[in-house]
């Protein structure tokens, strides 16, 4: 079973993804006809860091017959990869990136990316067969899968633009409360800079529409007195929202 094919490698038009939250390994296993298959998820954001969990799964489990891996990275997931690790060519890494690409996530969409997902296998003595050995592969890491959607592990990441508001220290919790509540992202807080004492960091969406719709929300809290300044492009985590929109930046 050939791997999906990999994106264009011109520059990503994604506005978001879906991926795990950092620092948590997802877990799961699965038995077949005696063979042990242990399924590991963790977020990784380049090659280094992906291989780095198959070589510490590898180290931890060292009596283990098999350490097969896939992975996707990129908001385009314009990185793909897959190793059988002496597995029948095409029986377990393949299918394991198949199922990380084209499992439905909480957006609604297959859109997981940022991921590596590695099989640890211990050979039960009986001989699966090709077909057999896919299912495994493939059932493993949807197991992991089902888990981190069940438990909550994953999180949006959307493309946004960033912005800069100096506030009044007076009025700065009242301006972060009101446009919190209007969706925007309040990723800090800094207090003694800038002109007025306090200076908020706020990021929506990479759209004109929710920039306007900012634009007109200070407009509306400060009176006519913010002045909201670009501070760059960048891709962040929230929470999925309903809409698939702006969402808190988590702690």
């Amino acid at each position: 079973m050939p791997p999906p094919p990999p994106p264009s490698s011109e520059a990503s038009d994604a506005a978001s993804c879906t991926v795990l939250r950092p620092g948590v390994d997802v877990v799961a296993e699965i038995d077949r006809r005696k063979s042990r298959f242990l399924a590991v998820l963790r977020r990784t954001e380049s090659t280094a860091e992906a291989q780095e969990l198959v070589d510490a799964l590898r180290r931890r489990h060292h009596a283990a017959r098999h350490h097969c891996s896939a992975w996707l990275i990129g908001p385009d997931r314009h990185v793909q990869r897959a190793n059988d690790d002496g597995e029948p060519s095409g029986t377990a890494g393949a299918p394991m990136l198949e199922v990380l690409a084209q499992t439905t996530m909480p957006s609604g969409r297959a859109d997981l990316t940022d991921v590596a997902a590695v099989v640890v296998r211990w050979f039960g003595g009986t001989l699966l067969g090709a077909g057999g050995l896919v299912r495994a592969y493939s059932d493993a890491v949807g197991e992991a899968l089902q888990q981190a959607v069940e438990t909550e592990r994953t999180l949006a990441r959307r493309r946004m633009r960033r912005f800069l508001l100096d506030a009044p220290i007076a009025d700065v919790g009242r301006w972060e409360n009101e446009l919190r509540a209007a969706g925007a992202a309040v990723r800090d807080t800094e207090y003694g800079v800038g002109p007025s004492g306090a200076r908020l960091h706020l990021a929506v969406p990479d759209d004109d529409a929710p920039v306007a719709a900012l634009q007109a929300r200070i407009a509306t809290v400060s009176a006519g007195a913010g002045d909201l300044r670009p501070a760059g492009v960048d891709w962040i985590d929230v929470e999925h929202t309903s809409d698939d929109g702006a969402g808190e930046v988590p702690a």
